[in-house]
């Protein structure tokens, strides 16, 4: 499947915040901690605690999300499907962003080592 235009547009608008809430009830229903969603976020995004709730109080859309982040230099080994899409076949940058912070939240509520979702070459 391939993200179309309005697809895009959807995720570059939706609120981290929005979102945030479910990510946490993701992992903690499968026996994880929000310590541990914190330290995929951090390792995908360089956001810290402070930052992330900061974030959250803003209500800042994926677009400006992302755009604040630094994007870990190993992002690019984030790969597989998430919500229908192959990550490593999404060509706009902000989607495939969003889709990495899907996957990685996915791997850590499949009970996937820490060590393999913080992936290093």
């Amino acid at each position: 499947m391939k993200p179309t235009p309005k697809h895009n547009e959807r995720m570059a608008n939706l609120t981290f915040a929005s979102v945030y809430p479910h990510y946490i009830t993701k992992v903690e229903k499968k026996g994880r901690t929000k310590e541990e969603l914190h330290q995929v976020i951090e390792w995908l995004t360089g956001f810290d605690d402070d930052k992330i709730q900061e974030l959250i109080n803003r209500k800042v859309t994926f677009k400006d999300f992302f755009s604040e982040a630094t994007l870990n230099p190993n992002a690019h080994l984030i790969t597989g499907v998430i919500c229908g899409y192959r990550v490593e076949e999404i060509d706009n940058p902000l989607t495939k962003q969003v889709r990495y912070l899907d996957k990685v939240v996915d791997e850590l509520a499949r009970g996937k080592k820490m060590e393999n979702i913080l992936r290093s070459e």
